[in-house]
């Protein structure tokens, strides 16, 4: 059941999401934004030489759920007249695709990827993958059984990146695995130009996708408990609510953008922690609290449970 007519819409890629809830929204969210105030034509920052592409100009939003349809009329409002909305239709949305983007929760992957069709349609595609943990070899598992490494070719090219929630106010930072093979020229500048509408993009080897999935995906969660506590504890200093976690928000921030500067968080505490002096003893109750090692042990224990996934 689609909400918007194939017809008449001009030539170019189309990009299909399969499974578009809060992160396929976002992304969406991003690249439509950003298509207008850049220009219309995509090239490779892994071969920047090579000459520019049509970007995608048709997108295709894939949901099980007449709910889920709904959440993308109401969230994307203003850009519908460029989105088709399909329910229930996901080989419809794969075989009108240049481009698959995977957004579906992990545990719907069998039941996405190896619905009837879904693999025939994907050859010779590219298909992004943004589920948490799930590896390229158990995408290709499901979609077509064991692949040999010695196979001559891939019935389609499948990357993985993981990027996060900022996605919606296009501040996300996008992990990918480095691809071996090595992608095509197309098929980087495609992504290249999908994740950069929505952030900043980090290539990672693939041994260390899962501590960088943490970091960068689920490091915005912890981020925001941290903010959460901040803001609290100016609340019961007599600071209202909403005025405090806006303060601690903008406080973050600005931390932030000193470190993206260059600034180490070391030398940037010390900076701000005088002998004596108010910060420090703040820095004295987090210290002793153990926060240091409760966060690491939150990212150990999240990298593990992200390998896990994977291997499920």
């Amino acid at each position: 059941m689609s909400t918007t007519s194939f017809a008449n819409v001009p030539p170019g890629l189309t990009l299909t999401i399969l499974g578009c809830g809060t992160m396929g929204i976002a992304i969406l969210s991003g690249i439509l934004s950003s298509t207008e105030d850049t220009p219309s034509t995509l090239t490779s920052s892994i071969h920047p030489q090579s000459a520019p592409l049509p970007p995608p100009s048709r997108f295709i939003a894939c949901v099980r759920s007449s709910q889920s349809a709904a959440r993308i009329r109401s969230s994307l409002s203003k850009h519908l007249s460029s989105i088709t909305i399909l329910q229930d239709d996901n080989l419809i949305g794969v075989k009108a695709a240049s481009v698959v983007l995977l957004a579906c929760k992990p545990s719907g992957l069998s039941k996405v990827l190896g619905a009837r069709g879904i693999s025939d349609a994907l050859k010779g595609k590219l298909l992004i993958s943004i589920l948490a943990g799930v590896t390229v070899e158990r995408l290709q598992e499901t979609l077509h059984g064991f692949i040999s490494e010695a196979a001559s070719h891939e019935p389609c090219r499948i990357i993985c990146a993981i990027p996060n929630i900022a996605a919606l106010v296009r501040s996300s930072i996008t992990v990918i695995t480095e691809p071996s093979p090595p992608l095509s020229q197309e098929n980087s500048a495609i992504i290249s130009w999908i994740f950069t509408r929505i952030g900043d993009v980090k290539f990672v080897n693939t041994n260390a996708m899962s501590a960088a999935t943490v970091l960068c995906a689920a490091g915005p969660a912890f981020a925001a408990t941290f903010l959460e506590a901040l803001a609290s504890g100016a609340e019961a200093m007599g600071i209202g609510g909403e005025e405090a976690i806006d303060m601690a928000a903008k406080a973050i921030k600005g931390m932030a953008e000193l470190v993206i500067n260059g600034e180490h968080p070391d030398m940037l505490r010390k900076k701000v922690a005088t002998p004596g002096g108010v910060t420090i003893e703040g820095l004295r109750v987090l210290v002793e609290g153990g926060i240091r090692e409760v966060v690491i042990e939150a990212v150990g224990k999240a990298t593990n449970k992200t390998e896990r996934v994977g291997q499920s």
